[in-house]
């Protein structure tokens, strides 16, 4: 992977830290992450999907109190799930492994991608995602080990493109080490594109997302800057007041400067998700629809609690939080959010990627004005030439 491409977001990239642990956990890998990879998945079998729209999966719950599914969406979701192969022994997961698996269904794919399956279709990959190991290596194995893993996102797309997606709207969901993934994918395979006539939004959360990418990285696609805007990018990363918000956005800052230089837009990008507006920072508790309580396990998703959470973007470009005690949330260290980005904002999200599609939907069925007939003079003999 070109150090442009490097997994810049690496110190945020901590889902696997509540992945139980079915491996060795001291055991140091002997060889490189190319060289020892699993076998590379294919994505015309099912197993290699963690949700389609060809079976019900665990992206199909919905959390008691959110608002129903819609019985025939028109808008696909294309969701990367974070880390959440906490290995020691091994760089990349190999999909086979139904532990990984089993925790990744019970853990995310229910409680995040499910978060979106009011509006859309839900279409997961299993993928050869980097390790917990992987995320904390040294450079070079770290970007060796996110390349394998980036490769399996790009195939799957490509197979939902040609296989499944038939010309339908999409959206783009990734958290984590998958908002890293999406983020790439957004920048190579959509981005001047006539995919992007397609995308209806890009929700890139919990990475290092600067506001300068938009215009260098990402030439065409914009921020989102209002709720019912379509073919842009979203991104926040959550953390609590009394959370070390200048040491965590000081690493996607240089990472920022070692990509382009010392230049403007070294802000990371925070749309808040109780407002989904630029103009709109901050909201108090009353603007929340409903968060999802305890912690992102393997259990059933508790009912969701509204006016839960308040949330402000900081000058440094965090989301700062402060949830209700009702919530019981943990933090980690530093007092980063990480592993609630996407539950502390379950039902604004839900009603926001619905109103999206809607919008995206509205505009494709709007008749076109038809261009009105030029009334230009006669032409007589003298203006032939």
């Amino acid at each position: 992977m070109p150090r442009r491409r490097s997994i810049r977001f690496a110190a945020l990239l901590l889902f696997a830290a509540t992945a139980p642990a079915h491996s060795q956990p001291n055991a140091v890998p002997e060889s490189r992450p190319a060289d020892s990879a699993p076998p590379t998945p294919d994505y015309s079998k099912d197993e290699s999907w963690a949700a389609t729209a060809r079976s019900e999966s665990a992206a199909a719950r919905v959390a008691p109190g959110a608002a129903p599914r819609r019985k025939k969406p028109a808008v696909d979701i294309f969701y990367v799930h974070p880390t959440t192969d906490r290995s020691q022994d091994h760089w990349n997961q190999d999909i086979a492994d139904a532990t990984v698996n089993l925790w990744t269904d019970q853990s995310v794919i229910a409680r995040q991608a499910g978060a979106f399956n009011r509006c859309c279709r839900i279409f997961a990959p299993r993928y050869r995602q980097a390790t917990r190991r992987a995320n904390f290596a040294v450079p070079a194995l770290r970007q060796e080990a996110f390349a394998i893993a980036y490769g399996d996102v790009l195939r799957a797309f490509e197979y939902y493109l040609a296989h499944d997606n038939r010309g339908r709207p999409f959206i783009l969901v990734g958290h984590s080490q998958g908002a890293a993934h999406i983020a790439q994918l957004l920048e190579e395979r959509i981005d001047g594109t006539p995919l992007a006539d397609r995308m209806v939004a890009a929700y890139i959360v919990g990475i290092g997302l600067m506001e300068g990418a938009f215009g260098r990285a990402y030439k065409t696609i914009d921020i989102c800057a209002k709720p019912d805007q379509t073919g842009c990018a979203v991104h926040w990363n959550s953390i609590l007041p009394t959370g070390s918000a200048k040491q965590t956005a000081a690493f996607s800052q240089q990472a920022y400067i070692e990509r382009y230089g010392d230049v403007a837009g070294n802000t990371m990008l925070c749309v808040n998700p109780l407002t989904f507006d630029r103009g709109m920072p901050a909201a108090t508790s009353a603007a929340s629809k409903g968060a999802v309580p305890g912690a992102p396990d393997a259990g059933a998703i508790k009912p969701l609690i509204r006016r839960a959470v308040s949330a402000r973007c900081s000058e440094e470009g965090l989301l700062i939080v402060e949830p209700s005690t009702q919530l019981a949330l943990q933090p980690l260290d530093g007092g980063s959010m990480h592993y609630h980005d996407i539950g502390l904002f379950y039902e604004d999200i839900r009603q926001n990627a619905d109103l999206r599609s809607q919008a995206f939907l509205k505009a494709l069925r709007k008749p076109r004005t038809k261009a009105p007939a030029r009334n230009n003079p006669p032409r007589t003999s003298g203006d032939d030439r």
